[in-house]
């Protein structure tokens, strides 16, 4: 049995562990620019402390929390709360469709292909 495709997800490139972002606002880091941050799967671990439901309704705090554990570069703190909200946003969906079941990516994937425009 084979999973289903990842699916796109505004300005993020997907594989089945790992989702690069490209932000809208880059992270100035000292003389360095941060235009793209690649988010990890989280393991059981990195979720310590945290609520399942919250990450699941995309809590910002919850979201914020778990940012540095995931992504590469690992943000720091005052990088995360500096982040432009359509970032956030971009994040925190990334985040929700790690923990997506086979059954809702399926749901969704035939949804967008029934409103595709017809040409």
């Amino acid at each position: 049995m084979t999973n289903p495709p990842d699916l796109p997800t505004g300005n993020a490139e997907r594989t089945n562990r790992f989702v690069t972002v490209t932000l809208a606002e880059p992270i100035r880091r000292g003389e360095a620019t941060i235009e793209q941050l690649t988010l990890r799967k989280p393991k059981s671990g990195e979720l310590r402390g945290l609520s399942l439901r919250d990450i699941l309704s995309s809590d910002i705090t919850a979201t914020m929390e778990i940012i540095p554990r995931i992504s590469d570069p690992i943000l720091i703190r005052d990088e995360v709360e500096n982040l432009d909200a359509e970032d956030l946003a971009e994040i925190g969906g990334v985040i929700r469709g790690f923990f997506m079941t086979a059954a809702e990516k399926k749901a969704i994937e035939l949804y967008i292909a029934d409103h595709q425009p017809m040409t």
